[in-house]
């Protein structure tokens, strides 16, 4: 029975919750980083023979490796700039980031719209609300990048859409998406855009599709004549694990040492996962060198980086070579490191394979009945979960009962392993399904039960024709010797037999032995002088350090002297800037006390200068109130007439000195304000209610009284005139003011109405001459050009300079 223990099950994983990035990690750029990702989740998926999704092996590696799961899927718009929303949806606060996207527009609420879809698309599992979430805004992306009409957002919308069908198990429908961009980029000779769809779609299908190969191939071939090594070396990878499931493992083999080649071409570090598959096929095909070899030099190369992530996937490696070339002890040590590894994980139950490993080396050293009590302390704490773990654990415990030969307890448990192998029928389970069942052959054979073993060897011949691979191993053909033996059948035992000593020999050899040793000794040797180096150096280390330790001391010792200098010179300087300081604080009070006296004399400068204007306006208003009398005493129209006008005209000067001893700077006069409180009076005035109506448009600026008088008197006239002669018969119309910067120093004031107008042949004997003589004489004031037009009303323009700029609006 022991020589039935001697197997090999596939690849385990797990990774360290303590997992740091390595050197090698942080050198990467953004594309190997994704390359990476996309290595390692490939071959954890595959490894766990369908126990995980894809979504969640990306999930394991970018924890492992504390890398954003969002580099899995960006691909198509993150280049590595600064991404709208990115680190809100990596820190997992996603209701930001949907009160980011109320805000976005354009591209910028594309690239967040995709961001949010990849989000719940590509959640580890398939739940519902996930996938509802994820359409939502995968329909949303699809809008807005029609609206925009930019084909790259397109395509990427709609390959994003066919992952959903995809997720959504409606394949028909998505690959009528993939098929769709695939063609628009043809048309459009997109070779990026095309390599991009190939590699979407040939990623999602099924291995056994035979189409797969060929989409990938054409991606390969465009990935390579775009220099885009990274991605041509990670489709080139998809290809072989068609081959790797396909039955083609020796052209999965030449590919994946072209794969190490290529990894080593573009300084990519970790090789590990491609050289531990590498192990597994040697392994199955006896190689036993080759094998050991590529299991120590993934151990080396983790051991080396410090990097564990996913260790104990490498020392089952090692352990299972160890294990099956009867270097058992070694082996249960491998085992043991790796199963301290899986333990520290978020507990999955896949380091599961360590442990029966671990279980076997125990079983083949004889000690069954302690390989017993490790399976029920380690499945009572950590019990199986998935129907693969389940297998082999009943597996295990078959062969510790057969070896104690409790065969009705054995076959208890071979009957158990049955039912679970029957669940599983995948390619990714058939080589350890078939072993199984060879195992279980060999049981009923070694029990002489002929019946029972031919059942289960014909289990293996079906499953071997169903997946179309071919199976071989010592026990299997083992059992058919039996079988035949038992049958009657002897010369086909005897050809069967003879099979049984060739493989008995391709794995237990003297010479392969004497290999194992060798490279054994090659190991050992180099990790002893790995540590006589790191003693020589740690020696150098502390010749060094004791070397500067007396350095140390002189350095410190005329450190000391120096530093008493400087305390004395310091010292002194003190001293020195305390009598400085006495007389500084002599004058500074001096300043201060003059400063306290030109204050108090500007303040009262202030407050005399506004006492003035509040008398002049005073007075102003004095005068009007003695013309309001006046006219109170005349009959003639002309007179009162002449009264009125004046008393506008001093009502807007007296505005003018109203706004400066109200306002806190009493050098200039906020013209918005004036103006328009000047207009409010007129209108008030001449009791205008709404049939003449104000629009006024004044720029926000501050004119000194030097102007401001002239331009109120100015607008006194020009507003005055429109109203008594503009809008005739009571009609009603528009007067408009505009007072504005044109130019630097520049300025424009216009004050027009849409009335009847003016006649230009009138001479200045009508009725408003002085008005008109009172806005030229005022303009010449200023130094203006005054224009005076008859378009559809009257308009008068008048642009003046100012030797100093205005002051714009105070805040």
């Amino acid at each position: 029975m022991k020589s039935l223990y001697v197997f090999c099950f596939a690849i385990a994983f797990a990774f360290q919750s303590f997992a740091q990035n390595t050197s090698a990690l942080k050198q990467y750029d953004l594309k190997k980083k994704r390359l990476l990702i996309q290595s390692a989740s490939m071959y954890l998926y595959n490894a766990n023979q369908g126990a995980i999704d894809v979504d969640s092996a990306v999930v394991i590696v970018c924890k492992a490796y504390k890398l954003p799961l969002s580099l899995a899927c960006d691909e198509g718009f993150n280049d590595g700039k600064p991404l709208i929303g990115n680190d809100l949806i990596h820190n997992g606060t996603i209701d930001s980031a949907k009160k980011l996207l109320a805000k976005s527009r354009n591209e910028d609420r594309l690239k967040l719209l995709l961001q949010l879809s990849n989000f719940y698309l590509f959640k580890p599992g398939s739940r519902p609300e996930d996938l509802k979430n994820a359409k939502i805004y995968i329909d949303e992306a699809v809008s807005v990048s029609n609206q925009l009409k930019i084909k790259k957002w397109q395509n990427q919308s709609l390959l994003l859409l066919g992952k959903f069908y995809y997720q959504a198990n409606n394949q028909a429908e998505g690959n009528k998406l993939f098929l769709k961009v695939i063609e628009d980029c043809r048309k459009q000779k997109d070779q990026l855009g095309l390599a991009q769809a190939l590699d979407a779609y040939g990623t999602l299908l099924f291995n056994l599709d035979p189409q797969k190969e060929k989409i990938l191939e054409e991606a390969v071939s465009l990935y390579a004549s775009l220099g885009m090594e990274e991605k041509r070396i990670e489709n080139y990878m998809k290809i072989t694990t068609i081959y790797f499931w396909g039955g083609k493992i020796n052209e999965a083999k030449k590919r994946l040492y072209q794969n190490l080649v290529d990894l080593r071409k573009i300084g990519f570090k970790h090789q590990q996962f491609a050289e531990t598959t590498i192990t597994f096929i040697e392994l199955g095909q006896h190689n036993i060198p080759t094998a050991l070899y590529y299991a120590l030099k993934s151990v080396k190369r983790m051991e080396a980086e410090k990097d564990y992530t996913f260790g104990d996937i490498f020392y089952t490696r090692l352990g299972d070579v160890y294990n099956t070339y009867g270097h058992n002890e070694e082996a249960l040590e491998l085992y043991k490191k790796s199963i301290k590894i899986g333990q520290k994980t978020l507990d999955t139950g896949t380091w599961y394979k360590s442990f029966i490993g671990a279980v076997s080396a125990l079983s083949i050293k004889k000690k069954d009945k302690e390989a017993l009590a490790y399976i029920n302390s380690v499945t009572a704490d950590y019990p199986p979960k998935s129907i693969f773990d389940k297998m082999l654990v009943a597996y295990a415990r078959a062969n510790c009962y057969g070896s104690l030969k409790k065969y009705d307890l054995a076959e208890k448990y071979f009957i158990e392993m049955d039912s679970y192998a029957r669940q599983l029928n995948a390619p990714e389970t058939f080589r350890e399904v078939t072993h199984c069942y060879a195992s279980m052959a060999y049981f009923y054979s070694f029990i002489n039960d002929a019946q029972k073993a031919k059942f289960y060897a014909d289990k293996v011949f079906a499953l071997s024709k169903i997946h179309k691979k071919p199976y071989n191993s010592e026990i299997f053909q083992y059992s058919l010797y039996k079988i035949d033996s038992l049958n009657g059948n002897y010369l086909g035992a005897l050809e069967h037999y003879r099979n049984v000593k060739k493989l008995s020999d391709s794995t237990s050899g003297i010479n392969k032995n004497k290999q194992i040793d060798e490279l054994k000794i090659d190991y050992e040797t180099a990790s002893k002088e790995q540590k006589i180096k790191l003693l020589n150096d740690q020696d150098k280390l502390q010749k060094s350090e004791l070397q500067k330790s007396k350095l140390l001391n002189s350095v410190s010792i005329w450190s000391l002297i120096l530093l008493l200098v400087i305390i004395a010179l310091l010292f002194n300087r003190y001293r020195l800037k305390q009598r400085n300081h006495a007389k500084l604080e002599l004058k500074e009070k001096e300043i201060h006390q003059k400063n306290l006296n030109l204050t108090h004399l500007l303040e009262e400068k202030e407050w005399l200068l506004k006492e003035i204007h509040h008398r002049v306006k005073n007075n102003l208003q004095t005068v009007i109130s003695l013309l309001n009398s006046q006219s109170a005493y005349l009959d003639n129209d002309m007179a009162l007439h002449a009264i009125k006008n004046s008393q506008h005209r001093i009502h807007s000067m007296s505005l003018i000195h109203q706004k400066l001893y109200n306002s806190e700077n009493i050098s200039t006069i906020n013209m918005p304000n004036y103006i328009k409180e000047l207009a409010e009076y007129l209108k008030e005035s001449f009791s205008l209610g709404q049939r003449i109506r104000f629009e006024i448009k004044i720029d926000p600026l501050e004119l000194d009284v030097a102007h401001a008088v002239p331009i109120g008197l100015i607008l006194n006239e020009a507003i005055t005139n429109s109203i008594k002669y503009a809008f005739p018969d009571e009609k009603t119309g528009m007067i408009y003011i505009t007072l504005e910067t044109k130019a630097e120093n520049k300025y424009s004031l216009i004050i027009a109405d849409n009335g009847i107008g003016f006649d230009a042949n009138l001479n200045n004997a009508k009725p408003n001459s002085f008005g008109m003589m009172l806005i030229k004489g005022l303009s010449d004031d200023l130094a203006a050009n005054l224009k005076i037009e008859n378009n559809n009303g009257t308009i008068i323009k008048i642009e003046f300079s100012h030797e100093f700029p205005l002051n714009q609006k105070r805040k």
